[in-house]
C-alpha cells in the first residue's frame, strides 16, 4: 500500500507541479502585457480558462494584476500540499499555516521562473541573437519589465548589458529569504512547488 501511496502522490505533484505552472505563466504574461495572439500565450489561456472563468465572476481583474490567477495557483499549491500530506499519512495543519506554505511557495515558483527566463534569454541572445520563435519573444516580454528598470539604473557600459548580473543577485537574495522564511513556518521543501 505505501508503493500505491507514493506513485499517487507523486503523480498528484507532477499534475499539480505542471497545471501550476501554466497558471503562473499566466498571471506573469498578463502582468507583462505579452503578446496574447503568441500561440504559446494562447495555448496557457485555453488550458487556464476554465476554472479562471468562474473565479473571474467573483474576483475581478484590476489592471495588468489578475488576483483570479493568484488565487487559482494558491489553490493548486493548497491542494498539492493536502493531498500530499494525505498521501503520506500526515496531519493536515491549520489552514493559516497552509495558506503561508502556498504563499511561500507560489511566490518561490514566480521567482525561479524569472530566473530561468533570464537564463534562457542571456544564452539566446550569444547562441542565436535577434531570432523571432514565438517562445523566444513571450520569454523576452515576461523578462523585460523587470530587466527595464535595473538597465535604466546602471550607467552605458559599451553595449554590455549588466543589469541581468543586478537582477540575479536580487533573485538569489529573494530565493536565500525564501528558504528561511519556509523553515521558519516549518515548511517541508519537499511539499512546495516553488522552492
Amino acid at each position: 500500500m505505501a508503493a500505491l501511496n507514493e506513485i499517487a502522490a507523486f503523480l498528484v505533484e507532477t499534475a499539480a507541479s505542471l497545471y501550476l505552472i501554466l497558471v503562473v505563466l499566466r498571471g506573469m504574461l498578463q502582468a507583462a502585457k505579452a503578446d496574447f495572439f503568441n500561440p504559446i500565450s494562447q495555448f496557457v489561456v485555453r488550458v487556464t480558462n476554465p476554472p479562471l472563468r468562474v473565479l473571474h465572476r467573483v474576483i475581478p481583474t484590476r489592471g495588468r494584476f489578475d488576483a483570479g490567477v493568484l488565487v487559482l495557483a494558491l489553490a493548486v499549491q493548497a491542494v498539492a500540499i493536502v493531498t500530499t500530506l494525505l498521501l503520506a499519512g500526515f496531519a493536515i495543519p491549520g489552514l493559516l499555516t497552509v495558506l503561508i506554505w502556498c504563499l511561500i511557495g507560489v511566490t518561490g515558483l514566480i521567482v525561479n521562473t524569472y530566473l530561468i527566463a533570464l537564463i534562457v534569454m542571456i544564452v539566446v541572445s550569444w547562441v542565436a541573437p535577434g531570432t523571432r520563435h514565438p517562445a523566444v519573444l513571450l520569454v523576452y516580454q515576461i523578462t523585460e519589465p523587470v530587466m527595464a528598470p535595473v538597465r535604466s539604473i546602471l550607467p552605458s557600459a559599451g553595449g554590455l548589458d549588466f543589469s541581468p548580473i543586478l537582477v540575479f543577485i536580487a533573485i538569489n537574495v529573494i530565493q536565500i529569504a525564501l528558504r528561511h522564511m519556509a523553515a521558519a513556518a516549518g515548511l517541508p521543501l519537499q511539499l512546495v512547488i516553488g522552492i
